[in-house]
């Protein structure tokens, strides 16, 4: 069955909202989900139905507490919730004047600018921790504000962007070990599949993802810096996953392939008719008024004819005096 979806920019306002049903929605005809919907609440942002069957839809907050209320969609019996990940954004706020600040005070001081949640890190620098204090805001919208009034700072956010999800189970990444589809645990420090890191015996060392002689663990995997460079860009962009994917891999260049080897890998053109008339000139000429000489094959050495406009043919003076003899005697 169709999907109903369609992209629409979140706002401060937004609310998403997972709907289930016993039976899923993979049996139900799009067209009827969109009538039921629009007749309960009205025109919606966007709706998605996830891989598991159930819909996603994109709201506002008006929207959202009428949905919430929800027992039942036309004859399906249904649940609402609001989404755990996509209804917060996270942001850094880094100062030095916030080192005697608590994550209390921050909760209370901030709760009426949508604060919900606060967290100090520690962001290293060539191995030495920076001098100042940073922290990691949780607000209850899923647009990240620019900035946010502290008293009398007005402090700078920067989005917070999460490390790679990697699987405990296969060390892939982008699921969890809950939704692993593999049978067997590989090892992190190894990649033999069969058993885990904790009962390996070997002394080298295996990615999981590049094959390169570190553990699966690594933050120098060129995978994990690949998959941390997908979700930033998708943050800062707000796009899709697939979306942010396809941008990283076409500014990636390939590994073992310069640039000017991609250039040269270009195909080659032949020197014939049919691939000559496909190239565009820069001069509107028919090829067909050419003359066959410019289709020769390479090896034949091309003749070079002089084009500069010829010369009158001077007549030619004659100093032997036989000529002139008989000059005179035809007068």
């Amino acid at each position: 069955m169709g999907s109903l979806s369609f992209v629409v920019e979140a706002n401060s306002s937004t609310r998403y909202m997972p709907i289930s049903t016993p039976n899923t929605f993979h049996t139900v005809s799009p067209f009827l989900v969109k009538k039921l919907l629009t007749s309960c609440i009205g025109e919606i942002q966007n709706v998605k139905k996830l891989r598991s069957g159930d819909l996603l839809v994109q709201v506002d907050s008006n929207q959202a507490s009428v949905i919430s209320k929800f027992t039942n969609l036309g004859i399906f019996p249904v649940e609402t919730s609001f989404h755990k990940a996509l209804n917060v954004s996270r942001g850094i706020l880094s100062n030095p004047d916030f080192i005697h600040a608590t994550e209390a005070e921050f909760l209370e001081e901030l709760h009426d600018q949508n604060v919900c949640a606060a967290c100090r890190i520690n962001i290293r620098r060539d191995g030495r921790l920076i001098p100042t204090q940073h922290v990691v805001l949780t607000f209850q919208t899923p647009v990240l504000p620019k900035s946010i009034k502290t008293e009398y700072i007005n402090g700078k956010l920067r989005p917070c962007i999460p490390n790679p999800r990697r699987c405990f189970k296969c060390h892939r990444y982008g699921h969890s070990q809950q939704s692993c589809r593999g049978t067997d645990p590989v090892c992190g420090k190894c990649a033999e599949s069969g058993h885990e890191i904790n009962v390996c015996n070997s002394d080298t060392f295996k990615c999981r993802n590049c094959s390169d002689p570190h553990a699966a663990s690594s933050k120098t995997c060129s995978t994990w810096i690949f998959e941390k460079e997908v979700i930033a860009v998708k943050m800062k962009r707000n796009i899709t996953f697939p979306e942010a994917r396809q941008i990283i891999k076409d500014r990636t260049l390939k590994v073992g392939v310069s640039y000017s080897s991609t250039v040269q890998m270009q195909p080659k053109i032949r020197n014939n008719t049919s691939e000559i008339n496909s190239l565009q000139l820069p001069v509107s000429i028919s090829l067909s008024t050419l003359p066959s000489k410019f289709f020769t094959s390479p090896t034949a050495t091309p003749s070079i004819k002089n084009n500069s406009p010829k010369k009158s043919a001077q007549p030619t003076p004659s100093n032997s005096k036989t000529g002139i003899v008989k000059k005179f005697k035809t007068s």
